[in-house]
């Protein structure tokens, strides 16, 4: 299944289908970029639909490919699972300088950087938006006609934004605990004045709420959101989702979930659902 430009670092059957990590050189980023993708067995006959899953802070390619369980469910319905990593790789990368695990490597908030050092690499917008999708089109047995979109935390943070911004590429958008308006919450306060300054005016192209407050529009968005989950007052804040999609026509289903926390646990137990619920969506 590879192609010239991509190298595969893995290969395992799972479920009839093959589960693949792939590397390749990326443009965008300026550095080797890698990324895990799930075929199912319908993809040895032709292009299937595809649903992309963008990771939290901390997290890799491996993750969500190791830790969800989806393709058990990505076979039964035959769609493609592609899980990027989070940020630019390797020495030449700048990271935090003070180690945090907020900024930096395995925190690129799916943003292109501006500031200095950070605008030479950290260009992960568009890397997801663009160089990725082109890449894995011509590469793999891919249907991009019927592409969803779905992640976790600050990967729910990118899918959202990601999906508003790009209406026509998505068929639907669903997240899991997303960090729901970064211009309100410490983790996307430090990201956005790292990557992109202090003009808060600039910030607002990555900020879900922002984005449909300035019209941005989808049909639908599920959300799963645990009510145990650490972070769900300070940095998450669902009800800022809420807010923005009243009254606009977005159909929101935000599930609060009781005694669910942020792990991979709580994506394990709901990603069956947010996966069939997409499947409707990429049908047809």
């Amino acid at each position: 299944m590879s192609a010239p430009s991509l190298t595969t670092v893995s290969e395992a059957k799972a479920f009839g289908g093959k589960q693949f990590v792939y590397s390749h050189s990326s443009k965008e980023t300026g550095t080797e970029m890698r990324f895990a993708a799930y075929l199912p067995p319908e993809a040895d006959k032709g292009d299937v639909p595809v649903l992309w899953f963008l990771s939290g802070l901390t997290c890799t390619e491996e993750n969500f490919t190791v830790k969800a369980g989806a393709q058990r469910v990505a076979a039964e319905l035959g769609i493609a699972l592609i899980a990027p990593d989070t940020s630019p790789r390797g020495d030449e990368v700048p990271d935090d300088p003070e180690g945090a695990y907020d900024f930096g490597k395995g925190a690129g908030f799916y943003v292109d950087a501006t500031e200095a050092p950070w605008s030479a690499h950290y260009r992960m917008r568009s890397y997801i938006e663009k160089e990725l999708p082109a890449l894995v089109g011509q590469a793999l047995p891919l249907d991009m006609n019927r592409q969803a979109i779905t992640g976790h935390s600050m990967g729910g943070h990118g899918a959202l934004t990601i999906a508003l911004r790009n209406p026509d590429r998505f068929r639907s958008v669903s997240a899991f605990a997303p960090i729901c308006s970064p211009l309100h919450c410490p983790w996307g306060e430090k990201a956005l004045t790292g990557y992109i300054g202090p003009n808060r005016a600039k910030w607002r192209e990555y900020d879900a709420c922002a984005l449909i407050e300035d019209g941005a529009r989808v049909p639908a968005i599920l959300v799963d959101q645990g009510l145990a989950d650490g972070f769900l007052a300070e940095q998450l804040k669902p009800e800022l989702l809420e807010a923005a999609c009243d009254g606009t026509g977005i159909e929101l289903t935000l599930r609060r979930q009781e005694g669910y926390d942020h792990s991979y646990y709580f994506i394990a137990t709901f990603i069956e659902d947010h996966m069939r619920w997409h499947a409707d969506r990429l049908a047809g």
